[in-house]
């Protein structure tokens, strides 16, 4: 699959592996992939985000990922879900990072003595990865760019998804952004 990918979409797999060598995770998520695209410049995707706004507001993307990290990857509609039960998530991460630290929830390496060789796909980032085939393939286009990641992304559940609409950045918008137009929708 890796050989239809452009360089873009190449370069973001590569920089999501450089967030986990970093020692943010044991794996590539697709939150990696998420803060891979915000770095991109003068690629589809980065355009893309550009033209819904989020050009400006990126940081407020990665504050969004750290937060929903500290909780150990729940996104918000779980932490509601689980308030809706009487579980208040914040007060668990409060409680663990006072005995641990801050961050001890996040499932960061903080021990890289252990672990060696190179960090692998998680669940999620392999399953985005096949869906930007998909996506691509229902564009009718030969190769898989950053836009077709970016564009999987937002399909799928989860924290990147989540954030990203948060942020005015949904599928449809995108859509509308990449192939009708250029119409951009401000959020």
């Amino acid at each position: 699959m890796f050989e239809r990918f452009t360089n873009d979409a190449r370069g973001v797999v590569k920089s999501a592996f450089e967030y986990v060598e970093g020692g943010d995770g044991q794996s590539v998520e697709p939150e990696h992939l998420l803060l891979a695209l915000l770095d991109r410049e003068g690629s589809r995707g980065s355009f893309a985000l550009t033209a819904l706004g989020l050009g400006e507001r990126r940081e407020s993307v990665r504050q969004a990922l750290r937060q929903a990290r500290r909780r150990a990857g729940l996104s918000q509609a779980d932490t509601d879900a689980l308030a809706g039960l009487g579980i208040d998530v914040a007060e668990i991460v409060s409680r663990v990072e006072e005995v641990h630290g801050v961050g001890a929830m996040s499932g960061d390496r903080k021990d890289k003595g252990w672990w060696s060789g190179r960090p692998s796909f998680g669940r999620g980032a392999k399953g985005v990865l096949e869906h930007s085939l998909r996506v691509a393939l229902a564009q009718r286009e030969r190769h898989i760019g950053d836009e077709h990641i970016l564009l999987a992304l937002t399909m799928r559940p989860g924290v990147p998804a989540e954030v990203l609409a948060d942020h005015g950045v949904t599928y449809e918008s995108l859509v509308r952004v990449l192939y009708g137009g250029g119409e951009s929708k401000a959020g």
